[in-house]
């Protein structure tokens, strides 16, 4: 049995659909009650989500539960207000929006027990749609879209350049002591799709020599509904990356900047082979998709 307490954090923003089911999925898992908490962080929320806790509540009375809200807009600052409010020696953040297997928390508190060295984790994140994939999905659309992360059943170290999703991570809460809490430039404010902020955290860990494993059981099935299929989500999301990492990179030093847009050149290359590739598989529609991603990214780095 680990010795160390889970804070389990969810940060919500009008979710009144699934924030029940999440939290279920959550209280039903093969972990001890007294192994964790649940942080849930409403950001002003307009919905009945606020109603939906107290019927999770109300449902799971020896799950500890505490309920607050957060009045700065951004998933940033309800992030921050998580570990703020958080008692866990360890802190897992669970999308609003996704359900866990029922060994995922103990997963967690396990690895980070005997692993003493190791300071953050994430698990697959394996999309869920509520009506058929479309056609121009590919591989690097869907993990846009869905954020879908794989990397196969061995449990292993993140490679290079490669982090937890933002929605199943899990970190000593120690960490932010080192790298100082969620950018609340970053991260999305409302209906904005503004993003990056645990890139940003991921990147101040890896420059401290911080190490992160992906865990093969600590499983999020990510819902997506037919919204985020659309083409005005795509064009809107697209954009949203260029302009994060317009942020993010800025706000370390203008050279970080001018790497970034480097690397974009380097990505356009990558892209049009690409598209060559999926126009021989006589699936164009695909390759389409992944020039109009490249281009409304590099609109939004620019800041056009």
């Amino acid at each position: 049995m680990s010795g160390m307490f889970a804070s389990v954090i969810l940060c919500t923003y009008n979710r009144d659909k699934y924030i029940y089911n999440v939290l279920k999925s959550i209280a039903e898992n093969k972990c001890p009650v007294d192994r964790y908490e649940i942080v849930l962080v409403n950001n002003n929320s307009t919905d009945q989500t606020e109603a939906e806790c107290n019927r999770f509540a109300a449902d799971y009375p020896n799950v500890r539960f505490r309920y607050f809200v957060e009045r700065n807009q951004g998933l940033s600052y309800a992030r921050n207000r998580g570990i703020t409010e958080a008692t866990g020696d360890l802190l897992v953040y669970v999308d609003d929006d996704a359900l866990v297997n029922d060994t995922y928390l103990q997963t967690y508190l396990d690895f980070f027990a005997q692993h003493p060295e190791i300071d953050a984790a994430g698990g697959p994140i394996l999309p869920e749609y509520e009506t058929e994939e479309p056609a121009w999905m590919s591989t690097f659309t869907r993990q846009l879209i869905t954020g879908k992360l794989y990397l196969g059943d061995k449990q292993r170290e993140f490679p290079s350049q490669a982090f937890p999703g933002g929605g199943n991570a899990a970190y000593r809460k120690s960490v932010f002591d080192k790298v100082g809490l969620f950018n609340v430039e970053l991260g999305r404010k409302g209906d904005s799709l503004v993003g990056a902020e645990e890139k940003d955290i991921f990147d101040k860990m890896t420059t401290l020599g911080m190490r992160f494993f992906y865990l093969p059981s600590a499983i999020l099935y990510h819902l997506i509904p037919p919204k985020k299929l659309t083409k005005e989500y795509f064009e809107k999301l697209t954009y949203s990356i260029g302009k994060s990492e317009r942020i993010r990179t800025k706000n370390i030093s203008t050279a970080k900047y001018l790497k970034r847009l480097a690397m974009e050149g380097v990505k356009w290359g990558a892209t049009f082979v690409l598209c060559v590739y999926h126009t021989f598989k006589f699936t164009p529609q695909k390759g389409i998709k992944l020039l109009q991603f490249r281009y409304n990214v590099t609109k939004g780095l620019l800041g056009f």
